[in-house]
């Protein structure tokens, strides 16, 4: 048997890195950022709710565009757009710059905040970044669903949280490259050159993909029986029925697809959790800027160490149902026992104020445990679909279900900078913490929490397997 299908699953991982490059650089750049353009939490806020609400919008379309489209053009144009709208953050400085008649980055910074010009370059510059990152989420909507759908056509049910977990982790490997590249790139040529250099990488894949993909059944590639065990679930269900193989030719209109409860589990196991991995991916730097003074460079290590651990649950959290499917449960049940387990872990998040007081190091390996495992939770979710929808339906499904978590990171995001800004200026009080500390506070026991009761839901809306037959 020719093994194509782990080649399949190195590209959609390279994908997957080169998506969370372009996502995590304006978090890592937002501490100097913040200085440059007078951005208050408030502000840095709107721009990341602004690419949450724009990228769950269209996520709801982009999968259903790439279920009509198909995988290798759907998910070449997905890419493009997300590279193109990632260089073209580099150009916010300079129509900052040009609509202020001010000369460069420099006078930019020197003008004291609170004025009414230091408003202005506020103003601007948010609307310009805001503008990027809607360019850029339309694009990387397209990621998870042409990633899941292509899941769906090179691996059966039982490798697919397996492979998911692999393809995932390049989630981790993107935020662990970008901390170690981006705030040194900005160091030594600017912080625009960081844009451009993850933009490019994405044109480099896109060209790749175009050579690598076909389908299973038409790439020379894959042999017969590297095929047929592909295949082995459509044969498996026609065996029991005594018909023919089913494949793709089960059809769900995109209105029907928000009938079937299982839909709406997936949809609100994202929404109930998505927000959490989002809130973490883009105020983890400024969480460490804002509680230990560090700046773009010190903070680097940091979030490489917590992105490093979150390997662990991409990888082998999507190998754990396997334990249970081995043993005679089926796949949703394997997955839905491994997946409560997971959902335990994040609750150590709630210790990461507290024990703060004694080392950074602390709260950054307990936010990196509650991190993989999200990530864990995250392969065996979008697994989920795949067991109980048909092969057609399973980018629409994603889209719905990953708008949910756009939605989700929109509220999150949005809600945390205002959160921050009042609690520092009341100087609120919570829980023993003061001022911001209370803040991060009420956040981190918001995401504690959030798996299990995403679990519960899951749970009592599809108690059972119950796949999708039309």
């Amino acid at each position: 048997m020719t093994h194509y299908r782990w080649a399949i699953c190195a590209m959609l991982f390279f994908a997957t890195t080169v998506n969370y490059l372009d996502r995590q650089v304006l978090s890592l750049l937002q501490p100097d950022l913040a200085q440059e353009f007078h951005w208050s939490e408030s502000d840095y806020g709107t721009i990341t709710a602004v690419f949450s609400l724009f990228y769950a919008v269209a996520v709801l379309f982009v999968g259903r565009f790439i279920d009509r489209l198909g995988i290798k053009k759907g998910y070449a144009i997905a890419i493009s757009i997300w590279s193109l709208g990632a260089i073209i953050h580099s150009l916010c400085g300079v129509t900052t710059e040009w609509i202020t008649n001010l000369p460069n980055a420099e006078a930019l910074r020197s003008v004291v905040s609170g004025t009414d010009v230091a408003a202005q370059i506020s103003m601007i510059s948010v609307l310009a970044f805001s503008f990027c990152r809607c360019v850029l989420a339309l694009g990387e909507a397209g990621n998870f669903p042409a990633a899941i759908k292509s899941t769906a056509e090179y691996f059966p049910k039982r490798d697919r949280a397996f492979a998911t977990g692999i393809f995932n982790s390049g989630a981790n490997i993107g935020a662990i490259v970008a901390p170690l590249s981006v705030p040194f790139i900005a160091k030594w040529w600017g912080w625009e050159v960081a844009f451009i250099a993850v933009g490019v990488l994405g044109f480099i894949w896109m060209g790749l993909w175009l050579f690598v993909y076909k389908k299973p059944e038409e790439n020379p590639s894959v042999n017969a029986a590297e095929l047929e065990y592909i295949k082995q679930d459509a044969e498996a269900e026609a065996d029991v029925a005594g018909n023919e193989p089913e494949g793709d030719e089960v059809k769900i209109t995109f209105l029907q697809c928000w009938r079937y409860r299982q839909t709406w589990a997936f949809a609100l196991g994202k929404f109930l959790t998505d927000g959490v991995w989002w809130f973490f991916l883009f105020w983890t730097p400024a969480y460490l800027k804002s509680q230990y003074n560090m700046s773009g460079t010190d903070i680097a290590l940091p979030i490489a160490v917590l992105y490093s651990i979150t390997v662990i649950g991409s990888v082998f959290g999507g190998k754990f149902p396997t334990y249970f499917i081995n043993k005679g449960m089926d796949p949703y049940s394997g997955r839905m026992r491994a997946m409560l387990i997971i959902a335990i872990f994040p609750i150590m998040i709630l210790f990461a104020q507290p024990l703060g007081t004694f080392s950074y190091w602390l709260p950054v390996l307990l936010i990196a445990i509650g991190c993989s495992a999200h990530q864990a939770w995250s392969a065996n979710i979008y697994s989920t679909v795949s067991d109980m929808f048909p092969k057609s339906a399973v980018g629409s499904i994603v889209g719905i279900g990953t708008m949910a978590g756009g939605v989700s990171s929109f509220l999150i995001n949005k809600s945390s900078g205002v959160l921050f800004d009042y609690s520092e200026e009341t100087n609120l009080e919570f829980c023993g913490f003061v001022g911001k500390e209370s803040g991060y506070f009420i956040i981190f026991a918001i995401c504690a929490f959030a798996y299990l009761i995403g679990w519960c839901v899951m749970k009592i809306l599809v108690p059972r397997y119950s796949p999708i037959r039309a």
